[in-house]
C-alpha cells in the first residue's frame, strides 16, 4: 500500500463517520448543544468540513468548494465567507443551524471528492513539499493531510458523542418533567 492509498483510507474513513454522525437527525438533533458553551452535531460536521476543504485547497492550489460550489450562499450562516470556525464564540456557533442533515453531507460529500482527486494525483515525493512557512519546523504536504485527518477524526467523533447525548437529554426532561 502506498502512502496516498493510506491517507485516501483514512479520508474515506471521516466521509463514512459524517454520514453515521448525522444520518436520521431531525433539524432539534442537528443543532441542539447539550450545554451553552458546546457544539452542535451541526456546527461540529459544518466545521470539520470546512477544515478540510480550506486546508486541502490552500495545499494543492484548489479553489475552496464552500466558495466553488456556492456552499456558502446555501448554508446562508452570516458568517464571513473564508470563516471555518476556529475560534467560534458560542454566539458564532448559535449561527451554524441547518434545516436538514442532507445540506451537510451534501456539502461534506463534495469536499471528499475534491479531497480524493488531489490525494490521487499525490507521488511519494510530493508529500515532502512545504506548503507552510509560518511554523518551525515549516509544514509539509504530508503532515498537513495527516494533521487535517486528525482534526477532522476527532470532531466526527465529537459529533457522535453529541447525538448520543440526545436520548439522555430527552430521558432526564422528562424526569424533570414528572413524565
Amino acid at each position: 500500500m502506498h502512502a496516498k492509498d493510506i491517507l485516501i483510507e483514512g479520508y474515506a474513513r471521516i466521509q463514512e463517520e459524517v454520514h453515521a454522525a448525522v444520518e436520521g437527525l431531525n433539524p432539534d438533533g442537528l443543532n441542539a448543544r447539550p450545554a451553552d458553551e458546546a457544539n452542535s452535531v451541526a456546527w461540529l460536521v459544518w466545521h470539520l468540513t470546512r477544515v478540510q476543504d480550506d486546508h486541502v485547497a490552500d495545499a494543492f492550489g484548489l479553489g475552496q468548494v464552500w466558495l466553488t460550489g456556492e456552499w456558502e450562499e446555501r448554508f446562508g450562516l452570516g458568517l464571513p465567507r473564508r470563516d471555518t470556525g476556529y475560534g467560534h464564540s458560542p454566539a458564532e456557533v448559535a449561527k451554524v443551524r441547518v434545516d436538514s442533515g442532507d445540506l451537510l453531507t451534501g456539502y461534506y460529500d463534495a469536499v471528499h471528492a475534491q479531497t480524493l482527486g488531489a490525494l490521487r494525483s499525490l507521488a511519494a515525493k510530493d508529500l515532502e513539499r512545504i506548503v507552510d512557512d509560518n511554523w518551525d519546523p515549516p509544514v509539509t504536504l504530508g503532515a498537513r493531510l495527516v494533521s487535517v485527518l486528525s482534526d477532522d477524526l476527532q470532531h466526527v467523533g465529537q459529533a457522535a458523542y453529541v447525538r448520543g447525548l440526545g436520548p439522555v437529554r430527552r430521558i432526564r426532561s422528562q424526569e424533570s418533567s414528572g413524565a
